[in-house]
């Protein structure tokens, strides 16, 4: 995870989002988005980002993990 760190600007919220990856089995949108105060969107980018599993299989709510 922290080779994804590297090379990122230092407003970056890849950092936090780490954090909150690492403190719950799972995370779902929301509860990115309220975190760490981004747009639904920009949640989906920033796990994305980590290559986080997808936990659910739904399309309509979807949550992810570190397996």
């Amino acid at each position: 995870m922290e080779r994804v760190l590297r090379g990122r600007r230092a407003s970056s919220k890849l950092p936090a989002l780490m954090g909150l990856v690492l403190s719950r089995p799972l995370v779902s949108t929301s509860m990115v988005q309220s975190t760490l105060k981004v747009s639904r969107q920009g949640a989906l980018d920033l796990i994305g980002a980590f290559s986080l599993r997808e936990m659910t299989g739904k399309e309509s709510f979807r949550a992810w993990g570190i397996v």
